[in-house]
Parts: C-alpha cells; structure tokens; sequence
C-alpha cells in the first residue's frame, strides 16, 4: 500500500502560496497586503454592498472549517485488513470531514473521481454539527446517535445541512485532478441548495449535467404523485483541460443492434431553421464520394425560391414544401468517379458543423483532429454531404438513468456476492 501521510494539510498556508506565485508583490513575510492586491486586480474588484450571492447563517465559519487543520491523525488497523501489503485500496473510518482534510496532504489534486452520498435532509437523516474539540468523541457520537434527526420543526432545517455540506464539498474539489469529476446525490428536499454551493465552490462553467435516477420500486406508497428519481450532480474541476476523465460509456439500455456501439457517428450536415441559415458552399474537385459511380443533374430550382428564403432569413418548411426541393440544392452538376467529385460543385443549403467543413476542405481532404476522434466529410449515394467522427470507444451517456434499481438493490446484490456496506460495531 501507498504510504499515507496521517497529519493533515495547512490549506491557508498552501492558499497563501499560490498567492505568492501569481501576485508576490501582495505577500510580505508571510502575510497578504489586501490593498495591494486590490490594486493588481484593477477593475474586477467588486466594490458594491449588494451583490448576487448565496448565503445563510453560518455560512462564513464554514468557511473557516474547511481551511482549519485536522484535530485527528490517521492508525492503521492491520488487524481488521485484507492483504495489508499488496493491496491499492484503502478504506477509513472516521468523521469524514477529518479525513478529507487529513487526505490533503497525499491526495491534493490526484483523485480522478469523487462519488459522494450525503444525507439527503429528508427530515428522517442525521445530520450533524461538527465539533472539533475531541474528534474520536465526536465520531463515536456521531455514529451512535443516528435516530437525532435534523426535523423540518428545526428553526435551521436547511442551514444545518448546508454548514455540514459545504467544507466537505470545498475540501472534495482540492483533492480532485485537473481532469477530474464528481458525482453526488440527492433529491427533492435540498437539489436546489445543492446545485448553488456546487455552483459557488466548483464554479458554474464547471457544471457538467444533472443526472435523473430512474429509481424502482417505492411507487405503491398513497401519495397523490409518485416520486420515483432522485438526481446524481455532476462536476468537473476544470472544463477547459481536454481529456475530462468522464469516460466512454454507453447507456447500458442501448440495443446491441445500435449504432452507438460502432466506432464511429455519421449524419448529413444539411440543417435548416433559424440557427442556421442558408449558404453556398463549393465542393471543389477530388472531394470524397461513398460510391465510385455518382451523376446529378444540377437541381431545377425558381428564382422566387431564394427571393422567399432571403426574405425570411432562412429555409422554412413552408417553403422547402412549396418548392419541392430536396438539400442540398446542386447549382452544378455533380459527376463521382473513382470515389472523387471530378469537377467543382457548388451546393446549397443550411448547414450544421460548415466551419469545420471549410477546414476540412482547406486540409486537402484530410481528416480533422479532435481530442476525442478524427472527422471527415464525405458525399452519399444521393448527393448529400455527412460527416462522419472516428472514436477509439463508444460514448453514450443519457442524462435520464434507467433500469439501475435502488441503492437497497444494488446493496442486496453486492451482499449477495460478498461484499458487505455496514458500519463495524464497537467491541
């Protein structure tokens, strides 16, 4: 096993640092001229009282608690361990604000996956206030009183759940890698807090998806409407690193006969609506044809045509039906040989992915290279322009989750097979 560091990080220390790096002329023997540092961040400096945020009572010293350093160190527990040398997997017990801060230290900016279940503050959860002045008390506490549930009766019902929530989240975010993702659940009762912490913390561009679990089961209860999902919210550290480690997955209900599966996606790129307005586009000689063989007349199409569609600014489907025309329209003839356009082709329509066509033009025909997969272009049997992405893998991730039972489900089914989730008794 990895050597794990049992003290924790000094984050303010690590904060101030970085600070030093970017800005040294603001840090003097350690400490941080503010008014320095308004001068170098110029005109970014909010300087009004009232401001769009999101706050409650308790917020600051929350704060605070995720910049404080552990109370408690990390034992080894050899003796309740499984192949103590060899093994890569590591489990703690313990107050799990403690150990993320005592985490810091090992872990700081190296987990490629964070998946958290917090309580879901249903009024029937536990939710603690955390104490630092004896952490093991504290935990055994923790963990023998979880019939004190944190009631709707309670004046701090959602304050107590956002001050426990939010050092943990902030400390989460240290320990991911720049290409990292996290994923946690929640419901009805505290979706909404969670996903404006999540966007404060991990920032909002940062916000990749929020999941619905289909959940089974629970639909035969006497409410007057089922609730039958819960959500998973879905962040990364940095949007803009490239090779997000999301993965490649394919929805596990996709059919085996499904194109999602091959390495590859292909469409037409003839797209026409408001977003995209018509526009003619030359093929020139030696562009790639599916067939060998291929000859079109040019398309026969009334000047009242292009006068309809300029004066509404893009092809409606009123228009394409009153014509008859089929996309795109060929202004020339369009002769295929041995694979390739043999003279210059001029087409017209609206288009998605034009730009990248231009390029891919521009590059001789070459496929374009993008951080997950190649892209040509190509024409059809009948005329039409498609592209088509290579992959090394199949993505396919659906934003609704279904047919993926309930965590007590999958909780029998790993039971089944030896693997139990329970918290050890005390001796």
């Amino acid at each position: 096993m990895e050597k794990l560091d049992g003290k924790s990080l000094d984050l303010v220390q690590t904060n101030i640092e970085a600070l030093k790096q970017l800005f040294p002329e603001v840090v003097t023997e350690g400490k941080i001229d503010f008014e320095k540092l308004k001068l170098v961040l110029g005109e970014e400096i909010e300087k009004r009282n009232e401001r769009y945020e999101f706050t409650w009572h308790g917020k600051t010293q929350a704060m605070k608690l995720a910049q404080t350093p552990s109370t408690g160190t990390l034992r080894p527990d050899k003796q309740s361990s499984k192949n103590w040398d060899t093994t890569e997997n590591l489990y703690i017990e313990g107050d799990n604000l403690e150990v993320l801060k005592l985490l810091q230290k090992s872990y700081f900016g190296k987990i490629k996956m964070i998946y958290i279940d917090p309580p879901y503050n249903t009024g029937k959860d536990f939710v603690y206030k955390d104490d630092f002045r004896d952490n093991i008390k504290n935990y055994k506490e923790m963990t023998q009183q979880t019939t004190k549930a944190n009631t709707e009766t309670s004046g701090r019902y959602h304050t107590d759940w956002l001050n426990m929530m939010y050092p943990r989240l902030k400390l989460a975010r240290n320990l991911l890698r720049e290409d990292g993702v996290i994923f946690i659940s929640i419901d009805d009762h505290e979706i909404a807090n969670l996903k404006k912490i999540c966007d404060e913390i991990f920032g909002e561009d940062n916000f990749i998806a929020q999941l619905i679990w289909n959940i089974e089961g629970h639909t035969d209860n006497q409410f007057d409407i089922k609730v039958n999902h819960e959500y998973i919210l879905m962040y990364v550290k940095n949007v803009d690193f490239k090779g997000l480690a999301i993965g490649y997955v394919v929805d596990p209900n996709t059919r085996p006969e499904s194109n999602l599966w091959k390495g590859f996606a292909e469409n037409s790129i003839t797209k026409n609506g408001p977003a995209n307005p018509p526009s003619e586009i030359l093929l020139p000689e030696g562009f790639p044809c599916e067939v060998d063989e291929l000859s079109l007349e040019t398309s026969i199409v009334p000047t009242q045509y292009y006068l309809d569609v300029e004066e509404t600014g893009y092809i409606t489907r009123e228009i394409t039906k009153r014509y008859d025309v089929s996309y795109p329209i060929r202004k020339d003839q369009m002769v295929v040989k041995n694979g390739k356009l043999q003279k210059a082709c001029r087409v017209y329509s609206g288009w998605a992915n034009a730009n990248k066509l231009k390029q891919f033009i521009e590059n001789g025909f070459k496929p374009i290279e993008e951080v997950d997969g190649k892209i040509s272009f190509y024409l059809s049997k009948n005329g039409v322009v498609y592209y088509r992405k290579e992959r090394d893998q199949a993505r396919h991730i659906l934003s609704v989750l279904r047919n993926m039972g309930t965590t007590e489900q999958n909780r029998s089914r790993l039971e089944q097979i030896g693997i139990h989730f329970a918290l050890r008794s005390e001796k």
